[in-house]
């Protein structure tokens, strides 16, 4: 089965669109958890134990297990075990190197630290992303259009009347053969993610900037999705972690949340259809 049928199949299992971001931040987690790498690994736990039949995918960013030192990327392996099989992890590291050592960085991300899917840097061309393509039932998220502000520097830069990140969907969209490829478009561009999504073919659309960074979530999911004939997850990471501080219920809290975020998408596309019916109501007449 391909990474994208995978993908697909989980959201539709766990009726969710919903990936979250494991960014471990240890000035965030409850006092309880943040002092040392088991009260870490409790809390990733607790989270994923709270969450894993209402998501779609957890995306721990390799940064935060990094800061740690052996013992955080021994946490991150370890995390990564507890993640339910059917559900997918996407290792945010943002990898993008010439394709000797994007071999190595594709054994460790899928052999060692076990994940469906990693994000890569299309910066260097397909040969730094070809080496993450060569194993059966793994995936690339290949940036495109990101949701910091720096994006702005180069990604907006028109090259022949066409911006770079265009160039990028397309490219992508072209590689795509075996449907293990996707893009990641922060929902801090709506405007521009609608011509992404036009452009990506049937990638799927990895979409940060939802919540703490102030992307609008109707519009990233309608967006994303072309409204919902496409596939897209939408990533959500601070407002799902740190619902609460609280030792006792953070992870009840972070249920609630995702909850509220599958509700209002549920009921977007729900909206959606019914536009659709009212407008072929409408033509019949």
């Amino acid at each position: 089965m391909s990474a994208v049928s995978e993908l697909k199949d989980i959201q539709e299992k766990n009726n969710s669109m919903i990936c979250v971001g494991l960014d471990l931040d240890k000035k965030r987690i409850p006092s309880d958890y943040s002092s040392s790498i088991k009260g870490m690994y409790d809390f990733a736990v607790r989270m994923i134990e709270a969450t894993c039949d209402i998501v779609a995918a957890y995306k721990p960013n390799l940064a935060f297990f990094m800061e740690l030192g052996p013992d955080g990327l021994s946490l991150l392996e370890k995390i990564v075990k507890k993640i339910p099989d059917d559900v997918r992890v996407i290792l945010d590291a943002k990898m993008g190197d010439i394709g000797n050592t994007a071999a190595h960085y594709a054994s460790a991300v899928f052999e060692r630290y076990k994940a469906d899917w990693v994000t890569v840097n299309p910066y260097m061309g397909y040969d730094a992303i070809r080496p993450f393509l060569d194993y059966q039932g793994k995936g690339a998220f290949v940036l495109c259009l990101t949701s910091n502000p720096g994006s702005r520097e180069f990604q907006f830069m028109h090259v022949v009347n066409k911006p770079i990140y265009m160039y990028v969907a397309e490219k992508v969209a072209y590689w795509d053969k075996e449907q293990n490829l996707g893009l990641v478009v922060g929902a801090t561009h709506p405007e521009q993610l609608a011509d992404i999504r036009g452009a990506a073919g049937d990638c799927p659309i990895l979409i940060p900037g939802v919540g703490a960074q102030g992307g609008n979530l109707e519009i990233a999911a309608r967006a994303g999705t072309d409204d919902f004939k496409k596939l897209a997850l939408i990533n959500v990471s601070r407002s799902i972690l740190y619902a609460s501080d609280n030792n006792e219920d953070f992870d009840k809290a972070a249920r609630t949340e995702v909850q509220r975020l599958n509700s209002i998408i549920t009921d977007i596309r729900n909206n959606v259809e019914q536009e659709k019916k009212d407008r072929r109501a409408d033509q019949g007449r």
